[in-house]
């Protein structure tokens, strides 16, 4: 309860912002626009957010019989978490890690690379896939995409404002040159909150902590040696580890510290 009261407080002032970049943009009027431009981003995210990202990074969709390792990995990590079965994807990229998305539980897709599936065997994959369940059943696909459509909105308000505005005011200026990066160091502290929250939600369904503390040790290393091929890294928060930081860490990076994530999860275990 106190992780899901920190992202909404977060997500509110990220709400706040954006209002605050229009109406230095242009007044009250500006600001009514900066919250339709939100408005209208955050539907286009939330009906296809899920299918543009399946496309982008050219996942074909498992069907039972076809990847069973996988598949039957998730369909009982499902029964454990008591929810309903998303639609599995293979991503043809030898980078190892994984994502999930969609807008509810009941319309969600989780994602696995050919490189992690090489890469682990089936207790670090359990693990990593009921990371990905349990950001689908906190509907963290949908905060993070909020979040980061909000952000895009604060960063398209800003541009406008570096190329359009005629005000003298120096205070202008400055706020919108710092609002999207405010902006974007909230997005960060909501996805590593929510990711925090994933790991340790993704223990209690596999029943097995150190699971994914093995993987995300393997995939640490993994990502850093065989980066993504393509892709944005405005969906770096989407991923189990960030594809687009080579597995490293930087103030910038929408995960937590890797060392972090695993020490978390050894207590866990211990705890067991």
């Amino acid at each position: 309860m106190k992780s899901q009261f920190k992202t909404f407080l977060l997500l509110s002032v990220l709400s706040a912002l954006l209002i605050i970049a229009g109406r230095l943009l242009g007044g009250p009027q500006g600001a009514v626009i900066a919250f339709i431009i939100a408005m209208v981003m955050n539907g286009v995210s939330y009906w296809f957010s899920d299918k543009i990202v399946l496309s982008r990074y050219r996942a074909k969709e498992v069907k039972p019989g076809q990847n069973e390792r996988l598949y039957t990995i998730v369909e009982r990590l499902v029964k454990e978490a008591h929810m309903p079965m998303p639609k599995v994807y293979i991503v043809p990229d030898n980078t190892p890690n994984a994502f999930a998305t969609g807008r509810s539980p009941k319309h969600a897709a989780v994602a696995a690379t050919q490189g992690i599936l090489s890469l682990l065997n089936d207790e670090e994959l359990a693990g990593v896939m009921a990371h990905e369940l349990s950001h689908v059943k906190n509907r963290d696909t949908l905060t993070s995409t909020v979040a980061a459509t909000l952000v895009g909105a604060i960063t398209f308000v800003g541009q406008m404002g570096r190329t359009s505005s005629t005000s003298r005011n120096p205070l202008v200026y400055i706020g919108v040159l710092l609002l999207p990066l405010a902006g974007m160091l909230i997005r960060m502290a909501i996805s590593r909150t929510r990711e925090y929250e994933a790991d340790e939600g993704g223990a209690h369904i596999s029943g097995y902590p150190m699971g994914l503390a093995n993987a995300l040790n393997k995939l640490g290393r993994g990502a850093a040696s065989i980066p993504i091929r393509n892709g944005k890294p405005s969906d770096s928060h989407l991923f189990i580890v960030n594809p687009f930081f080579g597995g490293l860490q930087s103030l910038l990076s929408t995960h937590p510290p890797m060392n972090e994530r695993i020490k978390r999860l050894q207590k866990l275990a211990n705890k067991g």
